[in-house]
């Protein structure tokens, strides 16, 4: 289904990495996403392609916050050994087998995915994938069998391994790809050895450019050379899956119709905001990252 994305308004247009625009509530007002409407096709179909059998977590995880934060239909591509139990885990998905090795790990080998890639309206491709070699064939697979206009976010092993693909495929993703990655993986990705924090929002920046991306690291925003900083979350979103929720709440909006960087402005800030009512209710530190995606319905209905 081809979805028409909104453009940036002026309000709510980027900064420059001297004077980056802050991202806070009335911002977001200013920049409202499509409305959600009709039947859960009509609403967004988003694929999650990531999870092997010693991390189905990861991907779960990200389907789920793409369901709370509105949108529609749900397929988790997780490895074969473990979807069956996905598949009761996360009833609200469907699921479809990737092979794996003896270990559990994806393989990238055989795995069948046209089909679904061909009815999403977003993808989601990393989370839990442990093995490098697996995630860069099925990224191979995904940008040759993606319709044109769909938006691809890349997550973990999913960003990390963009640097092996041809300049055909690259060239393929330009313009439609949000990149999701920690300061590690930002790292790698722009050919750094190591960033400090004071390194990341040129490095965020660098990452942009190159793959011609939306690109979110820590609090930081970039896409097509405007940058935002969000002002949202605290040290307890440092906790295992975190990462993993605010990527598959990126998918879905985007699934939804919202642009690249309204998608990720949005899903970044969200994720944060619920992670400051669990804060409230928890302390800073002591929640889980299962805890955040009942908490993204109600972060997005406070900006309406």
């Amino acid at each position: 289904m081809s979805i028409e994305r909104p453009e940036i308004p002026d309000v709510a247009r980027g900064g420059d990495a001297m004077s980056p625009t802050t991202v806070t509530p009335n911002l977001l007002r200013s920049w409202p996403l499509p409305e959600p409407t009709g039947t859960k096709y009509s609403r967004g179909q988003r694929l999650v392609i990531g999870g092997d059998r010693s991390t189905p977590g990861a991907a779960m995880l990200a389907g789920q916050a793409a369901l709370r934060v509105g949108s529609g239909r749900l397929t988790l591509a997780v490895a074969a050994s473990i979807a069956p139990h996905v598949a009761v885990a996360v009833p609200e998905s469907g699921t479809i087998d990737l092979p794996d090795d003896d270990a559990g790990a994806v393989t990238g080998d055989g795995a069948v995915l046209e089909h679904d890639l061909g009815r999403s309206d977003a993808v989601l491709l990393g989370p839990g994938i442990s093995s490098p070699e697996g995630a860069e064939r099925l990224l191979a697979e995904t940008i040759d069998a993606l319709g044109d206009d769909v938006p691809l976010v890349l997550d973990a092993f999913g960003a990390t391994v963009l640097a092996q693909m041809s300049k055909t495929r690259l060239d393929a993703l330009r313009g439609r790809l949000v990149l999701t990655p920690n300061q590690g993986e930002l790292a790698y990705l722009v050919e750094a050895d190591e960033l400090g924090d004071d390194d990341v929002l040129d490095a965020t920046a660098d990452a942009a450019a190159r793959y011609d991306a939306a690109v979110g690291c820590a609090n930081w925003v970039v896409s097509d050379g405007a940058v935002w900083q969000m002002t949202t979350g605290d040290t307890g979103l440092g906790t295992s899956g975190s990462g993993d929720v605010m990527a598959g709440a990126v998918a879905g909006l985007l699934s939804r119709g919202a642009g690249l960087a309204q998608g990720l402005v949005w899903g970044k800030h969200v994720h944060a905001a619920a992670g400051d009512v669990l804060a409230a209710e928890h302390g800073r530190v002591g929640f889980l990252a299962g805890e955040i995606p009942p908490r993204l319905p109600m972060a997005l209905a406070t900006l309406r």
